[in-house]
């Protein structure tokens, strides 16, 4: 079986164009990228256990996986087919073997357990390079996002930092205010007291002059 590429379906979707169709990412051991194309239908993707897990991409995820293992396959009986044989019938039960092998010795006179072995190691591989792409993305995406929440959790808080510095400062000149203006009657009591006191004494000089005039106007009057 000559090696085909191993293309897949973006995982971590974050297209540029959110209308295009999920990117295709192939492996570098791609020999040719126009040999193999994803399968319009699934037939593995149920057949694979994947546990008990609440996880909502789980399936998704494995259609990819599932969908690109089936790209890799080309004419002829090798391990890919022995592998669906052996699924459909049950990979616990050891007669599901041997009828997956007899029935591939019919179509691959020379198919030995080697051969079989050997091909595995191919479609390992390459599953293998397409799951250390995928999960160097997916650390990748997870560390620039977290880079992301970081800045603005550093930015809101610088400003919120700011806002309460601002706050505390307009408090102290609200509060310098207040004690200006609790001051302001007692730092003009001295001087209210001084002007009451020339006004009083401007109504006493005024009536102790006139006063003296009008004796004198009397006495005038009186004595001339």
């Amino acid at each position: 079986m000559s090696e085909k590429s191993f293309n897949w379906k973006s995982i971590f979707v974050n297209d540029e164009n959110a209308s295009a169709p999920k990117e295709e990412i192939k492996t570098q051991a791609a020999v040719n990228t126009n040999d193999t194309k994803f399968p319009e239908t699934n037939t593995i993707v149920n057949s694979v256990p994947v546990g008990n897990t609440n996880n909502p991409f789980i399936n998704e995820i494995l259609d990819v996986y599932n969908r690109g293992f089936e790209g890799l396959n080309s004419e002829g009986f090798d391990f890919f087919e022995m592998y669906k044989s052996v699924m459909a019938v049950g990979p616990t039960n050891p007669q599901s073997y041997q009828m997956a092998f007899t029935m591939g010795k019919t179509i691959k006179s020379d198919l030995s357990k080697e051969f079989l072995l050997e091909k595995s190691k191919f479609y390992i591989s390459e599953i293998e390079k397409v799951y250390s792409k995928y999960d160097s993305t997916g650390n990748s995406k997870n560390k620039d996002l977290n880079n992301t929440i970081t800045t603005q959790k550093y930015n809101l808080s610088k400003n919120i930092t700011d806002l309460e510095t601002q706050i505390t400062k307009l408090q102290k000149e609200v509060e310098a205010k207040k004690a200006e203006l609790a001051r302001i009657d007692l730092d003009n009591k001295e001087m209210f007291a001084e002007i009451q006191l020339k006004i009083e004494a401007n109504n006493l000089a005024k009536h102790k002059i006139l006063e003296s005039i009008n004796t004198v106007v009397t006495g005038i009057n009186q004595y001339l």
